[in-house]
């Protein structure tokens, strides 16, 4: 593949098809099935790998005094490893799935599946990569699978959800992919990616299942309790990670509901809340399962779709325009990703631009308190009717997995 001739179809490079995305660790499973020949659509996978999560932590750091927000919205969604492993099991694949705490060997068995031609779906920190343009404190922060396809002197070329080739410098891939603690340098290669209809079929029964079993659990971290914890989290004036103590002095308060807004929105890097995707989900598999009632369920998971859309709104209102201006640098920087290298200037301007503005306000104090006061009552507000919706839609939903 790495020295193959490309081809000449739309978004093809070194014989790989582009082909975008939405959630990039589905997207990366994906994107590599069909490049194998599977001709499975994003939002199957997704509902085989188990579907929508629920998690909320909010971190404060004393190194530097920030406090980031991290949100859930995948199945599994804090551990990566596990998901990847459940997913490729239960749609029957034949996957080699490493992970190591050395980095010549991790060097070396990316630099020999790119030599076969065989794509292979990598962890790094988003950070060591640079395309998203990330200040230096988001080093160690995490990131999300990504497709490593090609290989051209010192760059390899990434599939990260992008429609045209976008390369970063191997030695920067390599450090990204030793920076996961959780999955360190973590490859798998598809070795086969044939799909029965059947074992499909089971495998988004199964995956559904789990997604209603672990959502209706009682963890107040990775169930839909999450919701409501976070919802009295930011009213309540006496537990030490109430967002009144924590944003007391309002400061990081700006980067906090930016990083609601990143998160729940698709133009974020994660993928935005997933339940949109969720629900292109359950419309196919009404046809894959012959169980026409999803399409209801379908229609009600739309309907929470919408919610999320306007908590994020709420928390970060277009129409005040430091906000607005934030999303819109927030959305370019990922659709400088999309375009690939030839993007990377437009993204490097917002992406800088939008971290100044972020430190600059959350340096300062643009609320006064009783104007966070009633921001916090109306999010709560928002997320305890989100909670209750999606409760009511995951036990409506168990009915029909369990059958």
């Amino acid at each position: 593949m790495s020295g193959g001739e490309q081809d000449d179809t739309p978004g093809t490079d070194h014989e790989y098809r582009l082909r975008g995305g939405r959630q990039p660790d589905v997207a990366a499973l994906t994107n590599v099935l069909n490049h194998h020949g599977a001709q499975v659509t994003e939002p199957l996978v997704f509902l085989a790998s188990g579907g929508i999560g629920a998690g909320y932590v909010l971190w404060e750091f004393t190194r530097d005094g920030s406090k980031p927000l991290v949100l859930g919205f995948r199945s599994q969604w804090q551990q990566t490893q596990p998901w990847l492993k459940s997913t490729v099991e239960r749609l029957g694949l034949r996957v080699d799935l490493h992970t190591t705490g050395g980095a010549r060997s991790a060097a070396k068995r990316l630099s020999g599946a790119l030599a076969d031609g065989d794509p292979a779906i990598v962890h790094p920190d988003r950070f060591p990569l640079g395309y998203w343009y990330l200040p230096e404190a988001a080093e160690g922060m995490g990131g999300h699978l990504v497709v490593a396809y090609a290989q051209s002197g010192d760059r390899v070329y990434l599939d990260d959800r992008n429609l045209e080739p976008l390369t970063v410098e191997r030695a920067a891939l390599d450090k990204a992919r030793g920076r996961v603690g959780s999955a360190k340098n973590l490859l798998a290669v598809v070795r086969s990616g044939e799909l029965d209809p059947d074992r499909l079929a089971d495998a988004v029964r199964s995956g559904l299942a789990d997604c209603t079993r672990r959502l209706s659990a009682k963890s107040t971290s990775f169930a839909l309790p999450a919701w409501r914890k976070w919802a009295t989290l930011l009213t309540d004036e006496r537990a030490a990670k109430g967002w009144p103590c924590v944003f007391a002095d309002r400061r990081g308060l700006v980067g906090a509901l930016l990083s609601i807004w990143e998160s729940v929105d698709p133009a974020g890097m994660g993928g935005g809340h997933l339940r949109d995707l969720f629900a292109d989900g359950l419309t196919e598999a009404a046809s894959v399962l012959d169980a026409p009632e999803l399409e209801a369920h379908a229609a009600s998971w739309r309907d929470i779709s919408t919610r999320w859309r306007e908590f994020a709104d709420a928390a970060l209102p277009e129409d005040l325009p430091e906000f607005g201006w934030m999303r819109g640098l927030t959305a370019r920087v990922r659709e400088g990703v999309s375009a690939g290298d030839a993007g990377q200037q437009a993204a490097a301007d917002a992406g800088t631009e939008l971290w100044r503005l972020r430190e600059h306000y959350d340096s300062e104090d643009p609320f006064t308190e009783r104007q966070a006061r009633s921001l916090f009552t109306e999010l709560g507000s928002r997320l305890r009717d989100i909670h209750a919706a999606e409760t009511n839609a995951i036990a409506a939903l168990s009915q029909v997995t369990t059958r």
